[in-house]
């Protein structure tokens, strides 16, 4: 064996190291990609399931909120109906018991001066 012949082996021992060095992190990449895709199989095996429950969740709750707006429209109308009512009672039952009150305040006011002139008469 020369001199050549030892260089070419030591080059040829220093290259399967070198392909064994890298062939070492190369197969734990290949595990870490392989866990990887199972855990992202696994993610969208369980996420699917609740992405279908949330959309029956936000059915349901657009139906409940339908059913709120009618019962809200409901009472609007029924308090617009009870301040229509009250003006009405209002105009047509306040307007004449003010003139009553005016009224007997009136004829009060006469029978308080028709006793102070007795008084002083007497």
């Amino acid at each position: 064996m020369n001199l050549g012949d030892v260089a070419g082996l030591i080059a040829a021992i220093a290259f399967v190291l070198l392909v064994g060095a890298l062939a070492v992190p190369l197969i734990k990449l290949g595990r870490v990609l392989d866990e990887t895709r199972e855990s992202l199989k696994q993610v969208t095996e369980h996420t699917l399931p609740v992405i279908d429950e949330a959309a029956v969740t936000i059915t349901t709750t657009n139906a409940s909120l339908a059913k709120v707006d009618t019962v809200t429209t409901a009472a609007a109308e029924t308090s617009q109906n009870v301040s229509a009512l009250t003006s009405l009672v209002s105009a047509t039952v306040g307007t004449p018991l003010i003139k009553v009150a005016a009224f007997s305040m009136a004829v009060r006011g006469l029978f308080k001066r028709s006793d102070e002139n007795k008084a002083e008469r007497s």
